[in-house]
């Protein structure tokens, strides 16, 4: 038993190549319409969605042409069209691979030779055509993926600015990028990714503007994932990210076009996923997640303070709780009489110390806020808020916890919120507990010393080469006119993340001597 369990950790995971290749993959396509059936119908015996349509074409008497898909995932009007219907009618003698191409009304076609590329074209959607007496195979481009309508983003609203959010299909995100950024500098690569998902993965950048270096290092880092299958970007940013055990996103998610674009024009590179309405921006650095898209569709000086703002009831959101446990454990001193005695007069029924008052009270607006998230959309708001409410008076009547702990319980749950990235703001609230925990023990001190430890380890981070904390640390003063203030758009000459680098007439990118 334990010689097989170690057996099984010694064998690694192959690529996907090796996963789909089989007896059957392995094999050339026949020039024997029948045969080629055989093989189809042995490697899809379980698949009732596999359609296999043979016909004869107009100067043959037996079915001679045979057409293979997967039922929803091509576009069957155009088959019969296009192919089938334009095949049966055509007076051109089929006596080769030129003449077919020629007599299939369709220009998006590929040569295929084995049957492990009529596998893969198959899973992609793409009808694969037979001919008697021709050994290769014809793949059409005739998918037709069932997809939602580009709607607004659920989770990044603006008042102001484009309510287009991305969608499920890969091909549809890149034309929302397209309509924005019209020339033919747009870059797009695919890539593949997963050994049986084998999910295609668009990576966007603009030439002259992205680091090369960096379109080498995400190639590098995405060719070395090996996974059975991806449905979502965030199982590849777990794997490519710097620092894997940080709790601090390092690499940045969106839902809007808008900041991909910008993200593209301000040199960085972009991942889009087949079957994820997320797009990846990287490199990317703590102060991207601190901006929202609104920021530069209203006046600098209004952005300016919004920003600040955020930035404050950031420190609120983290430390919070926090000091309140330290002042009231161990700093008493620090509190006005007036308000020590009135604190002391609604704790004074309180059997539990502070730490134990704020976990009991943090870990019940997380669970409610877990499960408004869960619940349907048209009771969970509701349930979230009345919950909130009902128990925390509750808790308060039944002098569980005091009124001041549930007011700064509130206000700390207003500041998560003012964070626009949900990702950065879920760090937030898991630093949330030791600091507390740790201020129980130490008081002040040990805040100022979790704060110190953060600070450290934000500027250990890297994203794809980028200091976490640039333009701040290390200081670079062209571009810190849009970290937490946000200079005039026509002063913002300088591409924040690569502020180390310049920028020729030519828009080409080269190393600043």
């Amino acid at each position: 038993m334990f010689q097989w369990m170690r057996k099984m950790r010694k064998q690694r995971r192959k690529p996907w190549q090796e996963v789909l290749v089989d007896e059957e993959g392995m094999k050339k396509v026949s020039a024997s319409v029948k045969k080629n059936k055989q093989i189809l119908e042995h490697a899809y015996h379980a698949c009732a969605d596999l359609i296999i349509r043979s016909f004869a074409t107009k100067d043959s008497v037996e079915n001679n042409m045979l057409i293979a898909y997967l039922g929803g995932t091509a576009n069957v009007e155009e088959i019969n069209e296009h192919v089938m219907k334009g095949l049966q009618s055509s007076n051109r003698p089929l006596d080769g691979l030129k003449a077919l191409e020629q007599s299939v009304a369709i220009t998006d076609t590929k040569k295929i030779h084995t049957f492990n590329d009529v596998f893969i074209n198959i899973a992609d959607g793409k009808p694969v055509l037979f001919a008697e007496g021709i050994n290769t195979a014809l793949s059409l481009g005739m998918s037709k993926w069932a997809t939602r309508a580009v709607e607004d983003t659920q989770t990044e609203p603006v008042i102001r600015g484009a309510k287009e959010g991305f969608v499920e299909s890969m091909q549809v995100n890149v034309t929302l990028l397209r309509k924005r950024i019209r020339t033919p500098r747009l870059k797009l690569k695919t890539l593949v990714i997963g050994d049986y998902s084998r999910t295609q993965v668009a990576l966007l950048y603009i030439d002259g503007l992205c680091d090369p270096e960096l379109l080498k290092e995400v190639k590098k880092r995405i060719n070395g994932i090996h996974i059975d299958g991806v449905w979502d970007g965030g199982m590849v940013q777990e794997q490519i990210q710097d620092n894997q055990r940080s709790v601090f996103p390092q690499i940045l998610t969106t839902e809007r076009p808008d900041v991909v674009c910008a993200s593209l024009l301000d040199g960085k590179c972009s991942l889009i996923f087949e079957g994820s309405p997320n797009a990846l921006i990287l490199p990317t650095t703590f102060f991207a997640f601190m901006q929202s898209p609104e920021d530069y569709y209203v006046g600098y000086m209004i952005s300016s303070l919004l920003r600040m703002l955020r930035f404050g009831f950031l420190l609120i959101a983290l430390l919070a709780p926090a000091f309140y446990i330290a002042i009231v454990t161990f700093h008493q001193e620090m509190i006005p009489t007036t308000l020590i005695m009135a604190m002391a007069s609604m704790r004074e029924q309180v059997p539990f110390p502070a730490l134990v008052e704020a976990l009991v009270m943090e870990v019940t607006f997380e669970g409610l806020r877990e499960a408004g998230v869960r619940l349907p959309r048209q009771v969970g708001q509701a349930i979230s808020i009345v919950g909130a409410l009902v128990i925390g008076q509750a808790a308060i009547m039944a002098s569980l916890v005091s009124p001041a702990m549930v007011i700064i319980v509130s206000i700390t749950a207003i500041a998560s919120f003012m964070i626009p990235h949900y990702e950065l703001s879920i760090a937030v609230r898991i630093l949330r507990f030791p600091i507390m925990i740790i201020a129980s023990m130490v008081g002040l001190f040990g805040v100022v010393l979790s704060v110190i430890v953060i600070v450290v380890h934000l500027a250990s981070l890297r994203s794809f080469g980028t200091p976490y904390l640039e333009p701040l640390a290390p200081f670079k003063k062209q571009g810190a006119g849009d970290s937490i203030i946000r200079k005039r758009i026509q002063n913002q000459n300088i591409r924040q993340h690569m502020t180390g680098k310049t920028w020729n007439k030519q828009r080409r990118w080269k190393e600043k001597t």
